[in-house]
């Protein structure tokens, strides 16, 4: 049906690689593969969807091929197999009134060290 070349080892994966689930839906694409450095382990591959960075666990890649990743489940089941990347914490504080002022006195702090060093 699909063209995707030869299996290939995680490591010469590239970033924007398709990735496609059983029933040949693409899913989303390949941002970076992540491995367990010490034992040199594939670990599994954080993908960009639609719903943003989902990482895919190292049991639910079927084969990596040249042009394109398949999954062990279909498109439907995708929500239930991807995980989202990043903190629980970082996506709740992200648009806090908190960490708005703090960029803010961030910013005002810059501009007066770079203020001041520039009148020295």
């Amino acid at each position: 049906m699909w063209d995707d070349g030869d299996v290939i080892s995680f490591q010469a994966l590239r970033r924007g690689t398709p990735v496609r689930s059983t029933d040949g839906v693409e899913i989303g694409t390949v941002r970076h593969a992540d491995a367990i450095a010490r034992e040199h382990l594939f670990d599994g591959i954080v993908i960009d969807t639609p719903d943003g960075k989902r990482f895919l666990d190292a049991p639910e890649v079927l084969r990596i091929h040249e042009r394109a990743v398949l999954t062990t489940f279909p498109a439907a089941e995708a929500g239930e197999h991807l995980q989202p990347v990043g903190s629980k914490l970082a996506a709740i504080a992200q648009n806090t009134t908190t960490a708005r002022r703090l960029k803010r006195l961030s910013n005002r702090t810059k501009d007066r060290a770079k203020n001041a060093w520039d009148r020295r």
